[in-house]
């Protein structure tokens, strides 16, 4: 039988993490309620102004709120994720 999971660590800083993910051994840790995160790091200094038809807006607003994330955070992740490509 599998012993308990320990609680996993909160990681203040990039340096706390990578020293915990070097010395930690995580293969016999229940890893499946974790969710993929994603940091956005670089400052907003710029702004976009589009006109759109309100239906598409609204369409937006429901998968961004699907995903549990701003509409605005959901258009700029659209963007780079194109762009990126």
């Amino acid at each position: 039988m599998k012993a308990k999971s320990k609680a996993m660590p909160s990681l203040r800083s990039d340096a706390a993490a990578e020293q915990f993910v070097e010395t930690v051994d995580l293969s016999d840790d229940d890893l499946s309620g974790f969710k993929p995160m994603r940091f956005e790091i670089a400052p907003k200094s710029a702004t976009l102004n589009i006109r759109l038809p309100a239906p598409l807006l609204e369409a937006v607003k429901t998968k961004a709120k699907a995903k549990g994330i701003p509409y605005t955070r959901y258009v700029r992740m659209l963007i780079e994720t194109d762009v990126a490509k």
